[in-house]
């Protein structure tokens, strides 16, 4: 059997793209094993076929894992493995009656974004205001323009990382 490994990395609001992705891989034949903490991602080789991946992040139901995972089962949906405080499932379209997800609306995703924000974005927006801003301001008032510039690059990828989280959560608030 074949293996493959891939390097990609998704932010924490590009969630519906990492499900984009593996769907597209088990449709040109490599089905999804596992992701490393590098966010190297693990193929086998198999017969193309159209997956639906689904993520849910719900440290809760990690919790209660027997029951969270079959709540999911009893829907049809096969419990992969659970990486970073995400739970990934599958499900052959096949299987499915139209357009099926995990989530039955845009309440239930609002509330996964709510519970990445409480999970991920605060631990985030403390790093960023107790370590990250404090630290590009000391640098550039100090002169040390090279160090400046490494923490201007990392306060614009967690500007990024904001930005893009809160319109992912408008977005979903607007829909409801």
């Amino acid at each position: 059997m074949k293996t493959k490994k891939q390097f990609k990395f998704f932010t924490i609001f590009q969630v519906e793209e990492e499900q984009e992705y593996l769907r597209r891989m088990h449709q040109k034949g490599w089905k999804f094993v596992g992701v490393s903490f590098l966010v190297i991602y693990n193929f086998v080789s198999c017969e193309p076929e159209d997956v639906v991946y689904q993520l849910d992040y719900n440290k809760e139901g990690i919790a209660n894992k027997a029951e969270y995972v079959q709540m999911f089962k009893d829907c049809g949906w096969e419990y992969l493995m659970d990486f970073v405080g995400f739970s990934y499932f599958r499900k052959p379209a096949s299987n499915m009656s139209g357009e099926e997800e995990i989530f039955s609306d845009d309440e239930s995703r609002l509330a996964m974004v709510d519970r990445i924000y409480k999970g991920r974005m605060i631990p985030l927006l403390v790093l960023f205001f107790t370590i990250v801003l404090p630290q590009f301001i000391m640098q550039s008032l100090h002169g040390e323009y090279a160090l400046a510039i490494v923490f201007l690059c990392i306060l614009i990828l967690y500007l990024t990382i904001f930005v893009g989280f809160m319109v992912k959560r408008k977005k979903y608030k607007d829909n409801m």
